[in-house]
């Protein structure tokens, strides 16, 4: 019987869970689909990080078993067998990543012991506290898989625009890297909600209608965070509902207001490609995440780095959205067997290491 791995993975955008059923060897994804989340469990899982103690837990629980239901369907849409499943790997629901608070810490929920139970395999979550005891930043974890597909050929920028936009640097004779470069689909997201009644900006034919304030990011893009060395990584919370009323309520039209924020956006990820990237690996950006859709963020890109192609990863036989997913799968896969799965230098940790705790 062959076997599959499983990847469950939900964004900071907390609109759903993606879960992806990948074959390692060759490596193949094979289905993957987005389970979308009630509006109220998304409206609970993006103010998470201001609920007691006891409602946490409770929250932490109500989403495992969520994540049990949503395997076992999963299987059935897909004709799949639990037998068949090896391992899951659980990104779970990032409610905080403070990895330069007094003490470091990071909080993923979604107790996986409910998948494990519900399933009868092996649950790998909880990836990113052994990065940080080895001094890391938590975060970014997909630097490690861009390496495995990506890492002995050409050099390319691997950029997911979630509701944070993170890239990798990989390829043959390539060192590789990678950082959280700033906002991704946030801001724009909120912006879309409060003026438009939208959840977002579909194919970016909002932002379209409007004129980006180039001065005001350009003022922006001098904050410590863009000017930063890496490795560093960003809370979902740091470009969030305070950061957009403070620097972008100012532009009077709603339409130029989605425009400043997707130019905001797509000029974090330029500048970052311009600092931190030496140029002769500046070829190919290679777009994944939801931010992939949006046509006006990819021309603004294109505009941006006139001397990069800007594709996405269906161009490499892997649907944008079920990226990460696909990753944690072969995050999950590796720890079982107990091989490394991890990027030290894309985080800072002293140490590659088997990130991932198994729930039997």
């Amino acid at each position: 019987m062959r076997k599959i791995a499983l990847g469950l993975m939900s964004g900071t955008s907390a609109d759903g869970l993606t879960v992806c059923a990948v074959q390692i060897r060759p490596f193949k994804v094979l289905h993957f689909k987005n389970y979308a989340y009630p509006a109220a469990l998304q409206q609970k899982l993006l103010t998470a990080y201001l609920l007691r103690a006891a409602e946490l837990s409770a929250l932490h629980f109500e989403l495992g078993r969520l994540y049990a239901k949503t395997v076992q369907k999963f299987l059935k849409e897909f004709s799949l067998s639990a037998q068949e499943i090896e391992v899951i790997g659980s990104h779970g629901q990032t409610i905080y990543h403070g990895p330069h608070d007094k003490t470091p810490n990071t909080l993923q929920i979604g107790e996986p012991s409910f998948v494990a139970a519900q399933i009868g395999c092996p649950v790998v979550s909880d990836f990113r506290p052994m990065d940080m005891a080895l001094g890391g930043e938590g975060a970014p974890l997909i630097p490690f898989f861009d390496e495995y597909l990506w890492g002995r050929k050409t050099p390319k920028i691997l950029l997911n625009v979630g509701g944070i936009s993170n890239f990798s640097v990989v390829g043959k004779q390539v060192k590789t890297f990678g950082f959280d470069v700033g906002p991704g689909n946030t801001l724009m997201d909120l912006a879309c909600q409060e003026f438009f009644k939208k959840t977002f900006d579909k194919n970016g034919a909002l932002a379209a209608k409007g004129t980006p304030d180039k001065e005001l990011v350009r003022r922006l893009l001098a904050q410590p965070y863009f000017t930063q060395k890496p490795p560093k990584s960003l809370d979902k919370n740091a470009f969030g509902e305070t950061y957009l009323k403070k620097y972008f309520f100012s532009i009077k039209t709603p339409h130029d207001l989605l425009a400043t924020l997707t130019w905001f956006t797509a000029s974090a990820i330029a500048q970052a490609v311009t600092d931190f990237v030496p140029p002769s690996y500046q070829k190919e950006l290679v777009v994944s995440g939801g931010g992939c859709y949006n046509k006006t963020l990819l021309s603004y890109l294109r505009t941006l780095l006139p001397q990069v192609k800007v594709t996405t990863t269906l161009a490499y036989g892997i649907d944008p959205q079920a990226k990460e997913s696909a990753a944690f799968a072969l995050f999950g896969w590796l720890a079982l067997h107990r091989k490394i799965n991890h990027c030290a230098a894309a985080t800072g940790a002293k140490r590659a290491a088997i990130l991932g705790k198994i729930t039997l």
